[in-house]
């Protein structure tokens, strides 16, 4: 609350609290409902920042908080703090995908104030490997937008749209957006979609680069497992290289690049799946790999 005061006073335009439990909040844990009661009104603008694991307890929390006065409700998927992943909530939850979409779900559904949500790019580095694969339905707005391109593969039905949105609440961007949106558009675009909130359509997202293909509504499920079924047959560590080579690129030069793609390259060639690839295309045959 201090700092919260000390930020307002030096003009800051919006302040988040602590890390609260969500778990805490259903218990009237005093400690935890301090923070939520402490001036929320008066500190408006005010993002009330939960965590938890199970997706009824969140919605129920965010309920709770939007009552009391929060302006936006702050989903922490990003804590590394053992106290914190030793429960299941935080960074650990990169671990749990459908878990953290379905915490996102929950939230979004429960409140009608914005919600946002932080979050780290995996669990560790070794977690990175499979292909993340977004499915666009409806407006992919602020976070939906930071997830989009933030996705390895992102395909969306024909109607959906896009919008950064973030500058028409006063805030800056977040969700790894301002670390991607530039890779997949270019900066001279990253900017006018950043500062304009301009709305894209899923046909012009395609041409931008910030989905894959757009597809009729009606197919949209069947070509996304269809590419999920065509990965999960593939060679798990290799998939994960190629995608680490490819964000690091940017921070590379050219030599320094090419070391790594031998290094990468050797690696892999020791695996099984590397092994596998090999001798299959040396038989003429389809490899079968095992993910290792």
């Amino acid at each position: 609350l201090p700092f919260r005061r000390g930020v307002r006073r030096a003009g800051g335009g919006l302040v988040v609290t602590e890390m609260v439990a969500s778990a805490a909040i259903l218990r009237d844990v005093r400690s935890e409902m301090r923070k939520l009661r402490s001036d929320i009104v008066a500190e408006a603008p005010l993002s009330v920042q939960l965590a938890g694991w199970d997706p009824q307890i969140m919605a129920e929390a965010a309920k709770i908080a939007a009552d009391l006065g929060a302006t936006f409700i702050d989903i922490n998927m990003g804590c590394p703090a053992k106290k914190v992943t030793g429960r299941l909530s935080g960074s650990a939850l990169m671990r749990d995908e459908p878990l953290a979409a379905e915490i996102l779900q929950h939230v979004t559904r429960a409140v009608s104030i914005p919600v946002t949500l932080k979050m780290r790019l995996g669990w560790d580095d070794a977690s990175l490997n499979a292909p993340v694969i977004a499915a666009i339905q409806g407006t992919a707005a602020g976070a939906g937008f930071s997830l989009a391109i933030a996705a390895d593969i992102s395909i969306a039905a024909e109607h959906a749209k896009f919008t950064m949105a973030y500058t028409n609440a006063g805030l800056s961007p977040d969700g790894s957006s301002t670390y991607f949106l530039p890779r997949r558009v270019g900066d001279r675009r990253a900017r006018e979609l950043m500062l304009t909130n301009r709305v894209l359509t899923a046909a012009e997202a395609a041409e931008w680069g910030v989905i894959n293909q757009a597809v009729p509504a009606e197919t949209l499920e069947q070509t996304v497992q269809r590419l999920i079924e065509q990965f999960r047959k593939g060679p798990t560590l290799a998939f994960g290289r190629v995608k680490s080579l490819l964000n690091d690129s940017f921070n590379h030069g050219l030599e320094t690049q090419m070391e790594l793609e031998t290094r990468g390259i050797a690696e892999r060639a020791m695996t099984r799946d590397g092994q596998e690839g090999l001798h299959a295309f040396l038989e003429k045959r389809t490899p079968l790999f095992q993910g290792d």
